[in-house]
This record gives C-alpha cells, structure tokens and sequence, in this order.
C-alpha cells in the first residue's frame, strides 16, 4: 500500500514531513511519494524553479526510509490535475495495488470541486489528514460520499486498489511555506520549521530573497 502526497513544497518543512511519517507509521505503508506539483491549476505558480522544489524535496527525505521524491508531475508539463497522476501510478504500479492519497483537511473540504473527483477516489482512497478539533466539511457532495465511502478500519485500505475515505488524525503543526518564505525574506531565521538540509540549500541558493 502506498501513499501520494502532492504539493508545491515551495519549500517543504515539517507540517508535510511529520503528518507524512504519521500516516506511514499508523497504516503500515510501505512508502509515500512525494510528488511536486508542476502548474499548480488552481492558484497561483510556485516561487521557486521546479528542480529547486525537488532538490529540496530530496533534501528533506534522503534520511527516512520509505520517504519517496516523484518527478512525475514536473516532467509531464501543463497543469498538474491529481487525476492525470493517478493514472500515470496505476499504469507504472498497476491497477490492484492499493493507493493511499493524502489530503489535509483544507484541501479535502474543497476535494469536489477538483478534477474529476469522482473518478480520483476510484483510483485510490483518500486518507483525510486531520488535525485535532477538526470540523467534517458542509459540502453536501462530501457528505454523502463520508456516508458511502468512510471507513475507521485501516484494514479495509487493503482489500481494494481504491473507493474508500478515512480519516487520520495527525500532530497539529502550524507551519506554512508562506511564512517560512516571508522569514527568509525579512532576514529572519526559518531553524526548526523545516530540515536543516532545505534550509541550508535555501541558504545556498539564495531563494525567496527579494
């Protein structure tokens, strides 16, 4: 079973590298693939150059096992829907392996209004990573899809490629990359919001600096 999780990581810090970990730990996963989005289609394009965001993406993970960088998305071009990743995952993996994307709880209460949604969850399950004292979404299409589809059984990821929802609760770490890129930029230290190796090739690459 395996876990994807996208995003700019423009840069990545420890709010994606602990609830990652978390996730991993809890359902047994055997790796999670982190996947740099390439044309973001719904906001606006990252400040750094793709193979900057990737470099550091390798620089956070190269020490933990199972920790996976994917180019998949900065190769493709064009903008990066989650729909088209999965299917270039079922392709190279197949089509029975058990795909686990994660979602933190902002992006799953917006999840409907995405790509083809419909057809993301029977590609793979969602595992909604959820921070505590979070509040289920009010999208109505949400609603009924938790009713039909949320499942409290890890176990259960296991017996179908995809179509389940579950929910996983995660260390509240309230770090963004927009204040980490403000620090940076306001000559303020970022130590301790993300790995000292993407800090230091932020340092040597001089980004976020105006």
């Amino acid at each position: 079973m395996i876990g994807v999780l996208g995003g700019t990581f423009d840069p990545i810090h420890f709010g994606h590298l602990r609830p990652a970990l978390e996730v991993m730990e809890a359902l047994g996963l055997t790796e999670v693939r982190f996947i740099p989005l390439g044309v973001p289609p719904h906001r606006n394009p990252p400040c750094t150059r793709p193979e900057q965001r990737l470099a550091m993406v390798r620089a956070a993970i190269a020490q933990q096992p199972g920790f996976v960088a994917d180019d998949r998305e900065l190769r493709r071009g064009g903008p990066s829907y989650t729909y088209d990743t999965l299917c270039g995952l079922r392709e190279e993996l197949g089509w029975t392996l058990p795909l686990c994307l994660l979602l933190g709880a902002d992006a799953f209460a917006e999840f409907s209004t995405w790509h083809r949604p419909a057809d993301i969850l029977d590609l793979a399950h969602l595992l909604v990573m959820q921070r505590p004292g979070s509040r289920p979404p009010a999208d109505p299409t949400l609603a009924r899809w938790i009713a039909e589809r949320a499942t409290d059984q890890p176990t259960e990821l296991r017996t179908a490629p995809g179509g389940r929802i579950i929910f996983q609760r995660v260390t509240q770490l309230d770090i963004t990359a927009t204040a980490i890129r403000a620090a940076v930029s306001g000559d303020r230290s970022a130590r301790y919001l993300l790995p000292e190796a993407v800090r230091e090739y932020i340092r040597k690459q001089r980004l976020y600096r105006d």
